[in-house]
């Protein structure tokens, strides 16, 4: 594959096929991470949180851009701190992005989920299993989540029916870990939306199994933890280069508060204001 298509920009793209109807790609994809969303709530209690509310499905007046984002906590010392299941774009305008994200609690250190799906028009798929410790110098935490699944991610990486996708955003690229999934699809397929259903699916229930199976993180250590995944999740949303595509259509005021909610902002201080700067740091 040429580096050209690796390097190519969601504007580059939509210029090409700036109409595509992408609404039954949409039901398939969104259908995915909708079932591993109901997965991981089957195991993982989570409600609502208030932050969402209005938002389950929300569309400009133009009806331009449109989208659903829902929000969940549960609680952030013994299971899911902050999920969210989100989508946004125009189904009948090649541009769209959907995504699901878990954060723990510092209870266990477990790397995060992030599950992703795109068109623009071309399928988009990230994911990955965000670290919580640094795998360059706790090799033992890399050969505990990384290694056991790097045969699986060689596979993928190696289906010539995908092309790397490189984010221009250095954050974005610096979030990544050793197993972290970033392609575009060759073909707009059943077959490729299948492989990726596999792959998905896979990646929870190996990431449920490692929930269950892991060992406490000593009470010393969680304040260090939970404020290092704060702020990961901070930048992870703030950072995000997609966030000025959705400007144009948006303008900056909503999509700074349409990102606050899907980064759980709220939930942040709320949690810090409740366990006070000790209970933290």
């Amino acid at each position: 594959m040429s580096s050209s298509t690796q390097i190519k920009t969601i504007h580059e793209f939509l210029a090409e096929a700036p109409d595509v109807d992408n609404s039954e790609l949409w039901a398939a994809l969104w259908g995915i991470l909708t079932e591993a969303k109901d997965r991981i709530t089957a195991e993982l209690a989570v409600t609502p949180h208030a932050s969402g509310a209005g938002l389950e499905y929300w569309k400009t007046d133009d009806g331009s851009y449109e989208g659903s984002l829902s929000p969940f906590v549960g609680d952030p010392d013994e299971g899911v701190e902050w999920l969210v299941h989100s989508w946004i774009g125009n189904r009948k305008a090649s541009i769209l992005d959907m995504n699901l994200q878990v954060w723990l609690g510092p209870h266990i250190d477990v790397p995060h989920l992030v599950l992703v799906f795109g068109t623009v028009p071309q399928i988009f798929h990230f994911s990955d299993l965000v670290p919580r410790r640094d795998p360059m110098t706790d090799v033992d935490y890399l050969e505990r989540y990384y290694e056991p699944i790097n045969a699986e991610w060689l596979a993928l990486r190696g289906d010539d029916r995908f092309t790397w996708s490189v984010s221009h955003g250095t954050y974005m690229r610096a979030f990544n870990s050793p197993v972290a999934n970033s392609y575009m699809a060759a073909e707009r397929s059943a077959d490729i939306v299948e492989t990726l259903r596999t792959a998905v699916l896979n990646r929870v229930d190996t990431w449920l199994g490692w929930v269950r199976e892991a060992t406490p993180v000593p009470v010393g250590e969680r304040a260090a933890l939970r404020e290092r995944d704060h702020l990961v999740r901070t930048y992870g949303y703030t950072k995000d280069p997609m966030n000025e595509l959705s400007k144009k259509f948006l303008g900056a005021e909503r999509v700074d508060e349409l990102v606050a909610t899907r980064a759980g902002l709220g939930q942040i201080a709320a949690l810090r204001d409740s366990l006070g700067a000790e209970g933290l740091a």
